[in-house]
């Protein structure tokens, strides 16, 4: 990576946190779901995954979106493409939104039914204490599968990168707007918001995704922005309480390396820890 871009990348990546801590610190301080320091358990290493799976992922994503949208400009008429590139950007970002929410569901479940995916995945869900940080302590693979299935469907349907050399600004927002997103999610307050949680994700709704009250609790809440997604495949789960308890049951490393590592090198790894899927 050239050093004055990936000097700008960390400069760029340290204000947004500043930025980030200094609406969710208070934030998390005055409407707590539950009473816990700000530099929790976990919390330095989650600034390490900060930086490198903002950083990595996007490297690892260049060729095979690249090849991605490649093959579909050449399978797919142009005449379609050019179509849908004519779209006003917002009608196309809202259709993007519903078909790359639809893909990362999917990518998301997988994470969780595929022994090899879910060593990746076990990482972010080992935290026992929510907090908005907790959006970052994400493995680099795990965020470069889960963006793969978000991203690909819109490049494969024309509703990113049309026809034509010029920066294209939708999968752009929806980047930014899922990790914006994720941080709300995980955030450590109590606040609930009656029937808009059907239909926007909110923390209460993600929390249940990260309980581990229970292996049939398990395997919930798999869309990050749109719940009514897990209602159409039947895995929406939404209480009027939280989760008792967040984590695996698996061992997971106490250092940032052997967390990285992990996925290769933990036995215990072998085995998603869900409800089996309902055929």
């Amino acid at each position: 990576m050239h050093q004055p871009g990936l000097l700008l990348d960390l400069l760029r990546l340290t204000l947004w946190l500043a930025l980030t801590m200094a609406v969710f610190v208070p934030l998390e301080r005055l409407f707590a779901a539950r009473r816990q320091p700000v530099l929790r358990a976990g919390f330095a290493h989650d600034l390490g995954y900060y930086f490198l799976s903002s950083l990595v992922p996007k490297l690892l994503l260049l060729v095979p979106l690249g090849l991605v949208a490649w093959a579909a400009h050449r399978a797919v008429p142009s005449t379609y493409y050019n179509a849908v590139g004519s779209l006003p950007v917002w009608l196309r970002l809202a259709a993007a939104l519903v078909v790359g929410e639809t893909g990362y569901y999917w990518a998301h479940r997988l994470m969780h039914r595929v022994p090899f995916l879910w060593r990746y995945h076990a990482i972010h869900h080992s935290a026992e204490d929510m907090d908005f940080l907790v959006n970052t302590r994400t493995h680099p693979i795990d965020v470069v599968i889960g963006r793969f299935g978000g991203l690909a469907p819109m490049y494969l349907l024309g509703l990113a990168q049309p026809p034509g050399n010029r920066m294209d600004l939708v999968p752009v927002l929806f980047t930014i707007i899922g990790g914006l997103w994720g941080f709300f999610v995980h955030a450590n307050v109590k606040w609930r918001f009656g029937w808009l949680e059907y239909m926007i994700s909110t923390p209460a709704f993600h929390h249940w995704h990260h309980t581990n009250d229970g292996l049939a609790l398990r395997g919930k809440n798999y869309a990050s922005m749109l719940p009514w997604l897990d209602k159409v495949f039947g895995s929406f789960y939404l209480p009027r309480h939280l989760p008792g308890s967040y984590g695996i049951d698996e061992r997971m490393a106490p250092d940032f390396a052997g967390q990285l590592l992990y996925p290769w090198t933990d036995p215990e790894a072998e085995k998603p820890k869900v409800q089996p899927a309902v055929s």
